[in-house]
Parts: C-alpha cells; sequence; structure tokens
C-alpha cells in the first residue's frame, strides 16, 4: 500500500528535502498509509492545510510567477547584479542564447507545482473514502477549497508552458503532455464545482481564521480570469463547454453584488512600500484572494516566506523605507510615461530614484539600471536601515527569506474591471469607480473600450502578474509589438543597447522553456515548446 505523502501529514511545516529524479518528487516519507488515514474530516482538514501550504511554496526557489509575468511583459526588464549570469535577461528577451547554461530554469518551479498538484489530486481522490456523516457540508467546502487549488496551479502552469502533462489523479509518472483544451476543462470544471458548491459568505463576515481560505468569491472571480484568456489566447467562443460569455459574466457581477467587497479609498494604502502609517493591511476589503506567507522561513525546512520577493529590492542598497535586494525586474520607463501625472498609482506603485531624490549609488552593482523600481513588491526598512523582517527575539534567519507580504492574487478592482470587459449594464459605473480612486480630484470619465480598458488594466494592475497575459490574450503578434523594443540601459554605469526582438515573442508563441531535465528524465516522453 502506497504511503501517504510526508508534507499532507505535518500541515507543510516539514522540510520539503532533496529532489529526486522522479517526475514529481512526491515520494511518501513516512509510514501513515492509505489504511489508517483518511477517515476523518479531521484527516480531510490535514490534508487540506498540506494543499494550501503546496501552493504557498511553489515560487519559493526557482523563478516566481508574478516575477516572471512582469519580466516577460512591458513593464520590467531582468535586471539583477551586474555580474550574474543573464537567466532573467533569458526570460524578458524570449532566448534561450542569452543563458545557455540555464535550460533548467523552472525546474524548481515545474516540481513543486506537480507536488502541490499531487496533494490535491490525493485529497480529492479520496473524499469518498472519508466518513462524513453529520459533516456533508464540509465534503464539499473541502472539495471546492482542493479543486480552487488544482485550478489555480494548472492554470499558471497551462499559461507558462502551454503543453503540459495533465494528472487529475496522485501519480508519479512520466505521461504525454496533454492538449490546453483537455487542461482548461479541468480549470474550469474545477472552478465551476468550487464556484457552485462554497457558502456564500460576505467579506464582512470572515474572521482572521478563514483569512487566506478558498472562498465562493475566488472561484467566481479566477474563473472570469480564466475565461478572458482561454477565449483570447485561443480565439474560441467559450471556455471549452463549460462556461460562456454570459455564465462568466453572471459569475463575475455575483462577487461585486454579494461578496461584500469593496475599493480601498487611497490606492497607495494597499501597498506597505506606499502608505507605511497608512498601510490598510492585507486582509481588507479589496482582498479577494491571496498567497499567504510568513516571517518563519528557516534553513531547517520550514518555507514559509515569501522568497521571491527581495529579488526585486533595490541592488544592493536599502534606504529607508525601502530595503536592499537583488535589482530585478528593473522597471521600464514606459510603464512609468504610461502614468499621468495626476494619477495616484504612478507614485505608490514605482520607486522613482530622482523624483524621489533617493541617494542611490549602486548603479555599479545592477544591470539594466532604469532608475525606477517596483514599490508594490519590496523589502522594507526602517528608519535604521534594519529590515523589518528581522526581529532578534522571533529567531529570525535572514531578510531573504523571512519576507512576509501576501501576494495579492484577486483584488476587487480587476473584477470591476473584468465585469466591464464581459460587458456589464454596469460597465461604465464599475470602470469610473477604479479610475475615480486613482485620479481623486482630477477624474475625468472616459468610455469603455477595449483599448482604454487594456490600457487601464496596466496602469491598475501593474507589478501582480497580470500585465503579460493581458497583451498575451489579445493575440501574440499584439504582445510581440508592445513588448519588442531597442532600448538604452546602464550595465554597471555604462550606456548599453538593450533589444527585444517580437520574432523570438512569435516564435515561442508566448510560451517559456519546458526544464531539458525534465524532458531528458522522461525518455522523449515530454516535447520541448517552439522556440526554446
Amino acid at each position: 500500500m502506497k504511503n501517504i505523502n510526508r508534507y499532507i501529514l505535518v500541515l507543510g511545516l516539514a522540510a520539503l528535502g532533496a529532489c529526486t529524479d522522479d517526475f514529481l518528487d512526491a515520494q511518501p516519507q513516512i509510514q501513515a498509509t492509505e489504511s489508517n488515514f483518511y477517515k476523518t474530516p479531521q484527516d480531510a482538514y490535514t490534508a487540506l492545510v498540506g494543499c494550501y501550504d503546496g501552493l504557498q511554496i511553489i515560487w519559493a526557489d526557482g523563478v516566481s510567477f508574478p516575477v516572471a509575468s512582469e519580466v516577460l511583459s512591458d513593464n520590467a526588464y531582468g535586471g539583477t547584479g551586474a555580474s550574474d549570469d543573464f537567466k532573467y535577461q533569458m526570460i524578458d528577451e524570449f532566448d534561450k542564447s542569452r543563458s545557455p547554461s540555464t535550460p533548467n530554469l523552472y525546474e524548481a518551479n515545474w516540481e513543486a507545482y506537480y507536488r502541490a498538484v499531487f496533494r490535491c489530486n490525493t485529497l480529492i481522490s479520496k473524499m469518498d473514502q472519508i466518513d462524513w456523516t453529520g459533516n456533508e457540508e464540509l465534503r464539499a467546502t473541502y472539495e471546492s477549497e482542493a479543486r480552487f487549488i488544482r485550478a489555480f496551479l494548472y492554470f499558471d502552469m497551462v499559461r507558462l508552458w502551454g503543453n503540459i502533462p495533465l494528472l487529475t489523479e496522485p501519480s508519479v509518472e512520466y505521461i504525454s503532455q496533454a492538449s490546453p483544451d483537455s487542461v482548461y476543462q479541468v480549470i474550469a470544471e474545477d472552478l465551476k464545482f468550487a464556484a457552485d458548491n462554497l457558502p456564500s459568505v460576505p467579506y464582512t463576515a470572515q474572521t482572521p481564521a478563514t483569512y487566506g481560505r478558498v472562498t465562493k468569491w475566488a472561484a467566481e472571480a479566477l474563473l472570469g480570469r480564466v475565461y478572458l484568456y482561454y477565449t483570447g489566447y485561443y480565439r474560441k467562443p467559450d471556455l471549452v463547454g463549460v462556461v460562456d460569455k454570459a455564465q462568466t459574466l453572471a459569475y463575475v457581477e455575483d462577487v461585486i453584488a454579494n461578496g461584500g467587497f469593496g475599493l480601498v479609498e487611497d490606492f497607495a494604502a494597499l501597498w506597505p512600500a506606499a502608505s507605511l502609517t497608512d498601510y490598510v493591511g492585507e486582509n481588507n476589503k479589496e482582498t479577494v484572494f491571496a498567497i499567504k506567507y510568513t516571517y518563519t522561513s528557516d534553513y531547517e525546512g520550514n518555507t514559509d516566506g515569501n522568497h521571491w520577493l527581495v529579488l526585486l529590492g533595490m541592488r544592493e542598497q536599502a534606504i529607508y523605507p525601502y530595503g536592499n535586494g537583488w535589482g530585478g525586474g528593473t522597471v521600464t520607463p514606459d510603464l512609468w510615461n504610461a502614468y499621468s501625472e495626476n494619477d495616484t498609482r504612478r507614485t505608490a506603485s514605482i520607486i522613482s530614484i530622482d523624483d524621489e531624490d533617493l541617494d542611490f549609488t549602486s548603479q555599479s552593482r545592477q544591470r539594466e539600471y532604469t532608475g525606477y523600481y517596483n514599490k508594490k513588491y519590496t523589502p522594507i526598512v526602517n528608519e535604521e536601515g534594519k529590515p523589518i523582517v528581522v526581529v532578534d527575539e522571533l529567531g529570525i534567519q535572514s531578510f531573504q527569506i523571512s519576507q512576509y507580504q501576501d501576494f495579492i492574487s484577486i483584488r476587487y478592482a480587476d473584477v470591476l474591471l473584468m465585469a466591464a470587459e464581459l460587458g456589464s449594464p454596469n460597465a461604465q459605473t464599475y470602470f469610473d469607480a477604479v479610475r475615480r480612486r486613482a485620479y481623486k480630484d482630477n477624474f475625468a470619465s472616459i468610455p469603455v473600450t477595449m483599448d482604454n480598458l487594456m490600457k487601464e488594466r496596466r496602469l491598475e494592475l501593474a507589478f501582480e502578474g497580470i500585465r503579460y497575459w493581458d497583451l498575451l490574450r489579445q493575440g501574440v503578434s499584439v504582445a510581440a509589438s508592445a513588448i519588442a523594443e531597442t532600448t538604452t540601459v546602464l550595465n554597471a554605469g555604462t550606456a548599453t543597447t538593450k533589444t527585444i526582438s517580437a520574432s523570438n515573442i512569435e516564435q515561442t508563441n508566448g510560451l517559456q522553456q519546458i526544464p531539458v531535465n525534465q524532458i531528458n528524465l522522461s525518455n522523449g516522453t515530454l516535447q520541448q515548446n517552439p522556440g526554446w
């Protein structure tokens, strides 16, 4: 009898351990078996926590989806250190020749995604084995949460790699890549199940104990995002026959009408580095779904922190309130210039070295320096220059792994903009609400057109892992045209020409490289994407 995955049983708090040559790296570690586990609702809850933990650690190593999504877009360059390898330039320029020594750039993520899928598949497959007597509602709730997480994972993967193995049962076998339609079928059915079966508890009735848990509203909102991407990128009339446009709009409108969410009054208050004393906190009325992090990561296997945030910090120099980091994802001047001076989102989203009169002296250590850094997701220091995440009495070991800012995956503003795009009768009202907050007294209404919506989505949702996919769903050629450029950046203080070729983007269809190790281990079962 196969043993149950160790990580589920310890609620994700134990070490991940060394990788093996298995496709999923999900082999069992202890002697709890299928015959003595998955008996009670408490067992199911324990396994569900393991599913959430699997979701939390998909970006702990390798390249995080939020960072890749921005570097791939016209919002950010690869950046990083002047003497680092060129792996983030490989992503940014869709060119494997930029970093031929890193053909497995995404391997840690590939393995982590499939480990998390394994956990979800295991729990879902054991639902009938559990005695739910007197707890029937819990079954639907737990299954819905696990299926949402599985859908979330597969949606990341299918967008990144396009052609991926599809596993809906716990397995560590290599299988051929499925068609994208097959993957989207599972995603759509999982999200529809979750949307239809989770309780309608509004945000205003949630408690600290439930923050971070999947809700009906998160499932409905993600369904809207999936519908818009799939129908756009693949030029299809509906979401694999599971939901059409009218049904998708109904789900999104339900979030607006009944979810209890709202826009925070000041945009800057959403982001800790932009607001400091006015920060509204992570569990605010605008957060529809977030991946939660804590400061308890260590070097003994606990992986609970936001490990990717430090990559985006200013290269090796802290200037209050901004902490030092590795200079990744330097912001493009094009994005800064896309905002008007009257748009409060510009200074809330972007650190401008010159405009904030910051004494930044580390240009010699920075690649692709532009004078602009990400403010939404950046390390923070106190006035003495000490990282706020390093608190001696908590025993925190390093600012590199102890960042705990949550990743806000779905915000209410995005829901409003999706509803407007889907053709809501209230489209202008929703559109104006988002823009009115941004411009305050300088607000002036403009019509809801596709062009205006896409421009607004870029300004509102910059650095939230959305821009690239918004470009790509308009067509690969549209994305290529928007991203391609020849420009001048500073590498170690020296002006250098940088080129992003439209042909590279078109050749790859906007997809990323499948880890070569995985292809080799599969003995050719897996096939590489074009252009890589």
